[in-house]
């Protein structure tokens, strides 16, 4: 079942050949239509990542991408029969089992990373209702991430994660981090079409005050876990895998698209870069399934 849109959803995962990308394609229109990822696909960010050509959308990707961007995979077709990726139990678990169950084969063709030349930053707001993204040269793949909601159940927990592909296990460390919302907010939502499928199950839901899921949190800091958990996902619909050090302030998928559109305009910024001896890539990287 679709987040937002509440539709029931089959997704397909088929292998695809070296240099394809991740493509999702809308089986379910009388003509398919192909949705490559891009930076430029994204058409909305309001509480998602969504991805279109014309009038074809397909909505809430990022956590799909996300088990694509920490399982290594570069080269995949999502067949999907509506217009938003399943939810499932509201993390990236689910996918990453799946993915892992079916296999993962190693392709005969250099991996291509997207490497940070210089610090590219977007801000957003002022004062309290600061918001930044950035991303600087690094040598790997790193993600800090620093959250402030003002609300007692996220604030007794970790506001602040620093996540490195290098060391750190995203199988275990990140993809099991719930997506979360508030009791508040879910009315105003489902008025705007949002949230129709979303509950207990597939979510970590808080009132004023609490936890409202039975079983508590899977993490002590799974709140601010999601956010680079999203971060991962929206970050790799530029295509490529980055070599950078990413670190963000408040920011959501908005500001993670407007990232890559700035890195994508300062040409001078960044690289294509392969690694023909294992020895020269980034610790991790070049056994990425088994690895992560």
């Amino acid at each position: 079942m679709g987040l937002h849109s509440g539709q029931r959803v089959e997704i397909t995962l088929r292998p695809a050949q070296p240099d394809t990308g991740i493509v999702f394609r809308r089986v379910d229109l009388p003509q398919p239509v192909d949705i490559a990822v891009s930076a430029q696909a994204v058409t909305d960010t309001r509480m998602a990542s969504t991805i279109g050509v014309g009038d074809a959308k397909v909505h809430t990707v990022e956590h799909l991408m996300s088990a694509c961007a920490g399982l290594g995979v570069d080269n995949l077709y999502v067949d999907i029969t509506a217009e938003e990726v399943p939810i499932l139990d509201g993390s990236a678990a689910s996918f990453v089992f799946l993915l892992q169950s079916a296999g993962i084969v190693f392709q005969d063709a250099p991996r291509r990373f997207i490497r940070l030349l210089a610090p590219v930053e977007v801000r957003h707001g002022a004062g309290d209702n600061l918001k930044w993204a950035r991303l600087e040269p690094y040598h790997g793949y790193k993600l800090s991430f620093e959250i402030d909601f003002s609300h007692p159940a996220v604030d007794s927990t970790g506001q602040r994660v620093v996540f490195d592909m290098s060391t750190g296990s995203y199988s275990k460390d990140i993809a099991r981090a719930r997506t979360f919302g508030f009791t508040r907010d879910v009315e105003a939502m489902r008025a705007n079409g949002l949230a129709l499928g979303g509950g207990l199950d597939n979510a970590i839901v808080m009132d004023d005050y609490k936890v409202l899921n039975a079983g508590g949190l899977r993490y002590d800091d799974e709140f601010v876990k999601h956010k680079i958990l999203d971060a991962m996902g929206d970050l790799y619909l530029l295509g490529k895998p980055l070599l950078a050090s990413y670190s963000a302030f408040r920011s959501g998928h908005a500001l993670n698209n407007l990232l890559l559109r700035e890195l994508l305009a300062q040409a001078q910024a960044w690289d294509v870069v392969t690694f023909d001896d294992e020895q020269r890539a980034p610790r991790g990287f070049a056994q990425l399934a088994r690895a992560w």
